[in-house]
């Protein structure tokens, strides 16, 4: 990777949604900080105080099995995985950072962070837009009813009127 920092749509577009949190994949954040994945686990797990369970967490071969299909990560054939890979939250991935102790680290950090805010924020958007669907829906429904009581009203003033004694009105004669 060169010396150049990455741009925001390349961090935000390996953000994946696991487990009902926003991760980062050790592969990836390995690859943002310039480091080789198993030098950046090494560092990880001598500090794994700093990694509690809301930080990072380890995949289930189910997971990981998932993610190959939908090409979210390599294939473990031909120079692949070869362990289960961790996948660090906005918090892990930023601790990370802080273990690693380099400019690059530090400055990538910063861009993630970003990229996690980001995200944040374009699903908080997407909440709001739901909401407000929701709300017109409401109204149209409320709306609707109201125009079928309306078009009701129209139809029975426009129908021909009934007789109202049953009898016809006009000249008889002898037969019905």
């Amino acid at each position: 990777m060169s010396n150049e920092l990455l741009p925001l749509d390349d961090i935000q577009s390996r953000i994946l949604s696991l487990r009902g949190h926003r991760v980062l994949l050790d592969t990836d954040l390995a690859r943002f900080y310039d480091v080789p994945t198993f030098r950046f686990n090494e560092a990880v797990k001598r500090n794994a105080v700093r990694f509690p369970s809301d930080f990072r967490f380890q995949l289930t071969s189910e997971e990981v099995t998932i993610l190959i299909s939908q090409s979210a990560i390599s294939s473990s054939g031909h120079g692949g995985l070869r362990k289960l890979p961790w996948a660090f939250t906005e918090h892990g991935a930023l601790m990370a950072a802080n273990v690693l102790n380099s400019e690059r680290a530090a400055k990538i950090s910063v861009i993630v962070v970003r990229a996690f805010i980001a995200l944040r924020r374009f699903a908080l958007d997407d909440k709001m837009l739901a909401e407000k669907l929701a709300e017109m829906d409401a109204r149209i429904g409320a709306h609707d009813e109201q125009l079928a009581a309306i078009v009701r009203a129209i139809r029975q003033i426009l129908a021909p009127p009934g007789p109202k004694h049953g009898r016809k009105i006009g000249f008889h004669t002898g037969t019905r």
